[in-house]
């Protein structure tokens, strides 16, 4: 029978012996790749990046891997809170998704003071504030000339983050105006009047009742004329 004293003793040998597998990977490499995917990556982005890796889970990976590849999915968020997927490429096939904090710091529009809806967005109704593209709603716009000239859908209180889907181009053919329509081709123009049928901002289809009666379709033009078809 073994003694008390001697069974501890193993117990406690067998406690000290290395936990982690010997076949466990290194996680050093897995970051070096993340580290200059992210560099690489960061140069596309809309402004200064500065990020942070997370905790790499590589203590059941093969080693036998000689190359990796890091990359993001394209379903992945471009910012804040997202992952880089690292691969073995070359002998062996696993691949782990590494956690990541990516900030772009970006100038960002918001309303200068309050618009109504379908007002007509000027230089004076924006401003530019400086933000965390992580912590700014989807869609923010940081280029002027995405909105000057839009339509605000709906009324914005002053101050608020501009989205593209708040804006959209403003109408330049209201159903029930009168209407000049216009057929040109090669080395003619013929213009008529009639009324329209539906509103259009520029570029969008209208329907036109003619004179005569007749429903036509064309092009409304940003001056508010309607070109037809050929």
């Amino acid at each position: 029978m073994y003694s008390t004293a001697a069974l501890l003793s193993a117990l406690a040998a067998i406690l000290l012996l290395p936990t982690n597998p010997v076949w466990a990977i290194d996680a050093e490499p897995i970051r070096r790749a993340v580290t200059e995917f992210l560099d690489a990556y960061g140069k596309d982005l809309p402004g200064p990046v500065r990020y942070s890796i997370g905790t790499i889970n590589a203590g059941r990976l093969s080693t036998d891997c000689r190359k990796l590849a890091a990359a993001m999915d394209a379903g992945a968020r471009p910012w804040g809170r997202t992952h880089v997927n690292v691969r073995c490429t070359e002998g062996a096939t696993w691949s782990l998704y590494v956690p990541v904090q990516i900030h772009v710091t970006v100038d960002y529009l918001v309303s200068a003071r309050s618009l109504r809806a379908g007002q007509i967005v000027e230089e004076a109704d924006i401003e530019r504030r400086q933000g965390d593209l992580a912590e700014l709603p989807n869609g923010v716009l940081t280029d002027p000339q995405r909105v000057l000239g839009q339509a605000s859908g709906n009324a914005v209180p002053a101050g608020r983050p501009l989205r593209t889907e708040m804006f959209r181009p403003p109408v330049v053919v209201r159903q029930g105006q009168n209407v000049r329509i216009v057929s040109a081709g090669a080395g003619f123009q013929v213009a008529s009047e009639g009324r329209a049928l539906n509103s259009a901002a520029a570029g969008q289809m209208v329907q036109v009742r003619t004179a005569s009666g007749q429903v036509v379709s064309g092009t409304a033009q940003s001056d508010g004329r309607v070109s037809l078809a050929q």
